[in-house]
């Protein structure tokens, strides 16, 4: 069953409530590739636990793998201790969970990027293509030499959906525009090396861009550091980060990673846990452009208004943005 998130709630109508009392809550997280300070994806599920533990005093636990042999263990571990829920961030934990889950059918399991369906198993997925729309078309309008990029982490279907939809965003505010992609590999190392994120950031600085959108983890690094160090402009993926890089940030596609941490957490102790499928995507705040007072001085007014506008017209279906794992396509 397809479920959606509205902010940080679930719809009550849409739930089917399984018992649970804030007693019983014991939440953990297993984070992927890159670790929980990786400024980007595994950092906004941080920051949603800890956001939920200031709120309520409930403190979690925590495991950052450092090899897929540890996927596995480290879930069933946390089950084994009565921890619940436990979620997974990553897609790369679908086997094991898938595995783990029917062992301890009363502990409920979230993970993020990946559907597992099991009766005990939230599946959390985002319309990144929406979010990397909007700021590929903050890329057109802002590069001065008609010429963008994009660096990807690992070369799969959810990144390329990334890339796609910037692609597409980019097309819309100049037909004309030159995009370079690049992937920086093809295993969960690729999360986690942000010197050839950066050498690929400036191999497309080379070529003429200057703007370049990363989605690969904690190899981003690398790559808004390049863009920096060349005084061009870089946008950031996940968690905001415009702060990293003042002045040489255009934006972040901001992807709630920390509000479904949050959501999960909230759902079990407020005896509405749901399991299924949730999909997060402009309409329902699980995607969004970053917009503060560290970029302010480079989204003008005709930016403003055009991101606004698309932002609309994607919420009510005039806009359609295409998701390359649809069919594996990207037609831009």
């Amino acid at each position: 069953m397809l479920r959606q998130f509205f902010g940080a709630a679930v719809l009550a109508t849409m739930m089917v409530a399984s018992p649970a009392s804030a007693a019983d809550i014991k939440p953990a997280v297993v984070y992927d590739l890159g670790g929980k300070n990786d400024q980007s994806f595994n950092q906004s599920a941080y920051f949603g636990a800890e956001k939920y533990m200031k709120d309520t005093g409930t403190e979690y636990s925590d495991f950052e793998i450092q090899n897929d042999t540890q996927r596995e263990q480290a879930l069933r571990r946390f089950a084994k201790r009565g921890h619940n829920p436990i979620i997974a961030i990553g897609f790369s934990h679908a086997g094991a969970l898938a595995k783990v889950a029917p062992e301890f059918p009363d502990t409920k399991f979230a993970i993020v990027d990946e559907v597992v369906d099991l009766p005990n198993v939230r599946s959390i997925k985002f319309k990144e293509h929406e979010g990397s729309f909007l700021v590929g078309l903050l890329a057109a309008k802002a590069a001065k030499t008609g010429k963008v990029g994009f660096v990807g982490g690992m070369d799969i279907p959810l990144i390329r959906a990334f890339a796609c939809g910037y692609k597409q965003g980019a097309k819309a505010a100049n037909p004309d525009v030159e995009i370079f992609e690049n992937m920086i590999g093809t295993t969960g190392a690729a999360w986690n090396d942000p010197v050839k994120g950066g050498e690929l950031a400036k191999s497309q600085i080379d070529r003429g861009a200057d703007v370049i959108y990363h989605a690969a983890g904690g190899s981003g690094s690398g790559v808004l550091q390049a863009v920096t160090d060349a005084g061009k402009l870089g946008i950031g993926v996940d968690s905001n980060q415009n702060a990293l890089h003042p002045g040489n940030m255009l934006t972040s596609m901001v992807k709630r990673v920390d509000t479904a941490v949050y959501s999960a957490f909230e759902d079990l102790a407020s005896d509405n846990w749901t399991s299924g499928i949730y999909v997060l995507g402009l309409a329902e705040n699980g995607v969004e452009w970053a917009d503060d007072e560290y970029n302010k001085d480079l989204i003008t007014a005709d930016m403003r208004a055009a991101v606004d506008q698309a932002s609309k017209e994607i919420i009510d279906g005039k806009i359609v943005v295409h998701d390359y794992r649809a069919d594996n396509s990207c037609p831009f």
